[in-house]
């Protein structure tokens, strides 16, 4: 074994072929679990811009030339999902072919039984309030997949009516915001196992493999929040697995950061909905809804595990196109073109 001349790798050369091997030394450092030479927390990831309905006057907001010319235009955009949560793109072409190119210039559109790209009118096609002209509250889609989807695009073509004002906030900022004044809701959120389903077109009844928190912290980084699922109109009935008997003794919520989900007694059930009672009117806040009137040629872009959306009642005709795109595609473009792992970063 020797160090580089360069100073920055390990070579090893093996015994038994002469093959030589070269480490990157900080790699190794990074690494390295016996002896751990750095702390055992996840490396720093970017740090989230958390906001509230002030994000108003300063939309992070690139041009769709950039983003469609050059991978540093992408890269800008998807700097802004990362950080922010959502990112919008001005300029598209109103036209749903110019939408689904800007979608695929992130990652692979993900099917789901709303099929791949849609393009959708008020015309309940799908058992769904979305096929309404009802107002939507904030909230995630797809809170009944095992693996909600990780992005989701919104481009309106066109509006004959009234209303339809388009509704995000940040749940990071909501969840830090119950956190920081009912701990104890925090916690009941962070372990209490909710379920949830899909079942409005025939032939079609989805559930997750099983039961979630609305609160989901990283596993490698218990501190750390994920993910948040939270949707009213999908949330399902409790499970009984997610309950003692009554007469089963009630243990304590430990630290969120410990995670662990645990079985909750009949008696604390009325906690649970207070928790989240006090969490939905955080995210209804005016302070906390962000209200964007989007137009054709303003295209949005939703981090689902974090951003809630939603829209304002709406009358007459409203043409809206989008698509999924999942988490793994996504984080591997941001890794690629923002952080410069696997690849050369542009940013």
């Amino acid at each position: 074994m020797s160090i580089t001349e360069s100073g920055e790798s390990l070579s090893v050369k093996w015994a038994n072929d002469n093959h030589e091997s070269l480490y990157n030394l900080n790699w190794l450092r990074t690494h390295s679990y016996y002896p751990r030479l750095i702390s055992p927390s996840v490396p720093a990831t970017r740090p989230k811009h958390l906001w509230d309905a002030s994000l108003a006057s300063s939309l992070p907001t690139v041009n769709y030339n950039d983003v469609m010319s050059s991978d540093t235009g992408l890269a800008e955009w998807l700097k802004h999902i990362d950080t922010y949560g959502i990112g919008f793109v001005d300029g598209v072409p109103i036209t749903p072919e110019a939408t689904e190119e800007l979608a695929k210039r992130v990652a692979f559109i993900r099917h789901t039984h709303y099929g791949g790209f849609w393009d959708f009118t008020p015309n309940m096609e799908h058992g769904d309030t979305a096929y309404t002209t009802l107002a939507l509250p904030g909230h995630t889609d797809t809170s009944y997949f095992t693996e909600p989807i990780g992005l989701q695009l919104f481009h309106l073509l066109e509006h004959k009516g009234k209303g339809g004002q388009s509704l995000y906030v940040d749940a990071f900022n909501a969840a830090k915001q119950l956190r920081d004044r009912f701990p104890d809701a925090y916690e009941i959120l962070s372990r209490f196992p909710v379920t949830a389903h899909c079942a409005g077109d025939e032939g079609i009844h989805i559930t997750p493999s099983a039961p979630f928190t609305i609160l989901e912290h990283d596993p490698a980084n218990p501190s750390s929040l994920m993910r948040v699922r939270y949707n009213n109109d999908d949330r399902s009935v409790i499970s009984p697995h997610s309950l003692l008997s009554s007469s089963s003794a009630s243990y304590p919520i430990s630290s969120a950061s410990s995670q662990q989900l645990r079985q909750f007694s009949p008696t604390e059930i009325p906690d649970f909905y207070h928790a989240l009672s006090l969490f939905t009117k955080l995210i209804r806040d005016r302070k906390n809804e962000l209200w964007v009137p989007l137009k054709p040629g303003k295209a949005v872009m939703v981090d689902n595990w974090r951003v809630l959306h939603g829209r304002a009642e709406f009358s007459g005709f409203r043409r809206l196109v989008g698509c999924y795109i999942g988490w793994d595609d996504y984080r591997s473009r941001v890794r690629t073109l923002v952080d410069g792992k696997g690849g050369k970063a542009v940013l």
